[in-house]
């Protein structure tokens, strides 16, 4: 059957997956290419555009190999979000590298900013909380150390903008990008659904470089002059990763989460169509707005820094394991994890905590600790970061349903069992775990009529297993208060 594929292409920090899906959300051709990493200082990261492309259109050729291109009925896309590049509006040739959403070169601007009270008013407007993480600061510091970016920028001859914005416009020559990407930046306005005037003119962001705002589901162009890609293909899904993922798993009613775990976990809960100020140190955005006629949904998220970094941290750092699975079977090799508590804190602490002073903490060594305890206790870390984030989405919102999970950790069942426990409430996993691509695609088939409505999306989202409480043996309350012991001592 023709025009009966959906092309995903699923742009993350180290590299571009680039999958071909069907209707039922079936993987036909799929590819990974890596890209390089610019560390120019100590905290710094960069991305050459160029690099990213590179991934892109590689990785688009590499699949393409494998099916009919003329399949193809539409493409998504979906990105690592607060990355923030500068480029040309007519070449779009880049005159800088991209800054990282890693970078934590403007974290003495992000203290002064806070110093100087701004904090409350951009959260107000934004719902984040004022970090280097996100895009504004970083932005401001383009237009202030790039040679002619500053007017360049105001004459809108130069484009400020996130991975989606570039990748569109390579795609089909305009300069858009969708409502989830835009509010992870610190410029836009969340409840007026704009670029905030009052936030581009705290940090002297020319509105006439920024990217015209659109739904997260709708034509935005077609392909023109692409590597290995036909013309004409409607690019028609944009969002950001994790609000891609949570699409992705059909997490489409308020209550619904949805925990990607990955080098860290990003814990995202649907709020319906008013947002939700957190009192309990999360972040509001949005979810996504499913055409530019709809209201737009809303999301509290609550990022943890370190997830799957921590095991790789026992394989690479300490040579405990040789590879990421071999530290299931060596945790299940002991009943628990003696009175070892492992706080994963090798970059800080997020949500909830906020901490970026805290540092990693193992708690409870005796002599008879071992390296299957420290492997134990490494995946109890993870999900006790996560039980956290939850905790406090439930105070927040009042209620959650069962807790959908996706990523590369999330093959790791006891770790499932143990989210599961500390929970009290089931963990689903779906038999596609790729489910950030699959969100993109899902988008794009939306707005060009692969999928009739919602509920035709839900119907192809498969699960592979549910974890429920009481598969593994935990004594919950006394784990919850060696870990608040633990945090304390960060």
């Amino acid at each position: 059957m023709a025009d009966d594929l959906l092309l995903a292409i699923d742009q993350g920090t180290t590299g571009t997956t680039v999958l071909v899906l069907d209707r039922d959300l079936r993987v036909q051709a799929r590819t990974t290419r890596e890209f390089r990493q610019i560390y120019p200082r100590a905290g710094w990261v960069e991305h050459d555009l160029e690099d990213l492309w590179a991934s892109v259109t590689g990785g688009v050729q590499d699949v393409l190999a494998q099916i009919d291109p003329k399949r193809i009925r539409a493409i998504g896309i979906t990105n690592q979000r607060e990355t923030v590049g500068l480029w040309d509006r007519q070449t779009t040739e880049a005159p800088h590298p991209a800054i990282v959403w890693q970078c934590r070169r403007t974290a003495a601007r992000c203290q002064k900013l806070r110093e100087a009270g701004h904090a409350d008013r951009i959260r107000d407007l934004t719902g984040l909380v004022v970090d280097p993480y996100f895009s504004g600061t970083k932005a401001e510091w383009l237009l202030e150390h790039v040679p002619e970016a500053h007017t360049r920028a105001e004459a809108g001859d130069w484009v400020l903008g996130t991975v989606d914005s570039f990748l569109v416009h390579r795609l089909t020559g305009q300069v858009v990008t969708d409502v989830t990407n835009a509010s992870r930046t610190m410029l836009f306005d969340i409840h007026r659904m704009e670029w905030s005037s009052e936030l581009l003119h705290l940090l002297s962001v020319p509105k006439a470089a920024l990217a015209e705002v659109r739904s997260s589901s709708e034509v935005y162009g077609t392909t023109r002059n692409v590597p290995g890609l036909p013309d004409g293909i409607p690019v028609a899904g944009l969002a950001g990763d994790q609000h891609a993922a949570l699409f992705g798993q059909a997490c489409f009613q308020p209550g619904d989460v949805k925990c990607t775990y990955g080098t860290g976990a990003f814990i995202l809960i649907h709020t319906g169509t008013e947002p939700v100020a957190s009192q309990h140190q999360l972040l509001t955005t949005l979810a996504w707005q499913l055409g530019p006629d709809a209201a737009p949904a809303y999301a509290l998220e609550g990022s943890v820094f370190v997830a799957g970094a921590a095991v790789q941290w026992l394989r690479d750092g300490l040579g405990i394991i040789e590879g990421s699975d071999a530290i299931e079977p060596l945790a299940r090799s002991v009943p628990d994890a003696g009175d070892l508590v492992f706080v994963p804190a090798l970059t800080g602490l997020g949500a909830p905590h906020w901490r970026a002073d805290a540092r990693g903490v193992i708690r409870g060594i005796t002599r008879d600790t071992t390296k299957a305890h420290l492997a134990r206790a490494t995946l109890e870390g993870i999900a006790l970061q996560v039980h956290d984030v939850m905790e406090a989405m439930k105070k927040d919102v009042a209620r959650s349903n069962p807790i959908r999970v996706d990523g590369g950790a999330a093959a790791d069942d006891l770790l499932l069992e143990i989210q599961a426990e500390l929970a009290q409430q089931s963990v689903i996993r779906p038999d596609n775990v790729e489910t950030t691509a699959a969100g993109a695609a899902c988008l794009a088939g939306l707005a060009t009529g692969a999928f009739d409505d919602l509920e035709a999306i839900r119907a192809a989202v498969r699960t592979e297993r549910t974890f429920a409480p009481g598969a593994t043996e935990i004594d919950r309350h006394a784990l919850l208060a060696k870990w608040r012991a633990a945090l304390d001592a960060c």
